[in-house]
């Protein structure tokens, strides 16, 4: 059995927002620099990416999808959008499946064949949408499970009641960029899945694709093998969960989705979500959204692996030539000399020895391994903007920048007390 980065969560051209680069060789070519294995196919459901698939995509006598001209493998899969408003991951065994399923959804959508509708919208809830999924055999989930707009736990307090008769068959879940293991266990239920830690990219780029990844440990890279590993937890098939840490993402933190002003929820609450600086509409943060479920407890399953908390390699190289762009030519020339030098991204952040790196570029390995020491602090993120990590060169200084980020966020929460008294 070999170890697979695996990376099964991100989209199509034919997803909202999503570069139009996001093509299977490109996606193939920059996994491979990044040091992913095991991908989904992402959008599979949208007729015109699936003709894109089956014209890249080569299927193999063990069911195992491979990239044309590249050693990459791949896994059917697609997002959507059910009734309730809910994202869901979708895994499926192979083409036969797929045209089943857009058989059945095709009376509940006009989306499956639009330029747009890589992650179509369902007139079906998710009890529905779960049914007509593993009745063709497929896997289903809950996507960014703790997100403000299309999560799980943005409308339900409990995924079994999310899914309705389904829910029994539910055995794992997506964390989103907002939530890791340590927050997601908090919450009782959550306890009994596997968690699945994905990038949900737009973005072929290796700063965007695999920048939550998972280590799965398979006998092949197939479906049959993807199953096995998110329904057996017994057999502790997924042996890393890999991702930016959740202060980074965009909805930690309850903030206005216009001026980013963060706030606790009790004050959200008595300001009925509306932001006292701007006006604008306060979003509730996935920390504050765990809280409110949470037992209290800080507990695992025995199932459960490491998560790791990651940064993009043109982030750190960001942080120490200090350039506001982080796809300038600089950033990116550095990075290929990492990548070329040690073979993967994956390799440089996690694996090559220091006294390797600091070979290459001393400051940038003196960052990295500060980085890997964890001294890395956050202006969190919250309201739809992503957190800034802040990488300290030393004990003294990552304790004299933590007191210095608390004092600020104290400051402006007592300016807001004060405004609040006056409301």
């Amino acid at each position: 059995m070999k170890e697979f980065n695996s990376d099964l969560h991100y989209h199509s051209p034919y997803s909202v927002g999503v570069s139009k680069n996001m093509r299977i060789p490109i996606i193939a070519e920059q996994a491979k620099l990044k040091g992913l294995h095991f991908l989904s196919s992402a959008d599979c459901l949208n007729g015109n990416w699936l003709k894109h698939l089956k014209e890249n995509l080569v299927e193999e006598e063990n069911g195992v999808f491979k990239s044309k001209n590249n050693s990459i493998n791949f896994v059917l899969g697609t997002e959507v959008q059910c009734s309730d408003r809910l994202h869901h991951v979708i895994f499926l065994p192979d083409f036969n499946a797929i045209e089943e399923v857009r058989k059945k959804f095709s009376n509940h959508t006009r989306e499956l064949d639009s330029v747009m509708g890589g992650r179509p919208r369902l007139r079906l809830n998710a009890e529905q949408t779960a049914e007509i999924i593993l009745d063709a055999k497929g896997l289903i989930g809950p996507a960014h499970a703790f997100t403000p707009y299309f999560g799980v736990y943005a409308y339900f307090d409990s995924i079994k009641k999310a899914y309705g008769e389904q829910g029994k068959n539910i055995s794992f879940m997506e964390l989103g960029l907002s939530a890791d293991t340590f927050l997601a266990d908090k919450i009782p239920e959550n306890r009994g899945y596997l968690f699945l830690s994905n990038s949900d990219s737009h973005s072929p780029w290796p700063f965007r694709l695999g920048r939550e990844f998972n280590r799965i440990k398979l006998k092949e890279p197939s479906f049959k093998e993807l199953k096995n590993a998110l329904t057996k937890k017994e057999e502790k098939r997924i042996s890393l969960n890999v991702g930016l840490d959740p202060r980074e993402g965009k909805y930690h933190r309850t903030a206005c989705q216009s001026c980013y002003t963060k706030y606790k929820l009790n004050e959200a609450v008595k300001l009925n979500w509306k932001c006292i600086e701007c006006g604008k509409e306060i979003k509730r943060g996935v920390l504050e959204r765990i809280e409110m479920l949470s037992d209290g407890k800080d507990k695992s399953p025995e199932f459960r692996p490491e998560y790791l908390h990651l940064l993009p390699l043109q982030e750190i190289i960001q942080s120490s030539v200090k350039i506001k762009l982080i796809t300038s030519g600089k950033i990116q020339v550095l990075w290929k000399t990492f990548v070329e030098k040690f073979g993967t991204e994956i390799n440089v952040l996690i694996d090559e020895p220091i006294e390797n790196l600091l070979k290459v570029d001393k400051d940038i390995g003196e960052k990295i391994d500060c980085f890997r020491k964890g001294l890395v602090l956050f202006e969190e993120g919250g309201g739809g903007k992503y957190g800034k990590p802040v990488i300290c060169k030393n004990e003294k200084e990552f304790e004299k920048k933590k007191f210095e980020l608390g004092e600020k966020e104290k400051k402006q929460f007592k300016a807001q007390q004060k405004k609040l008294f006056d409301f």
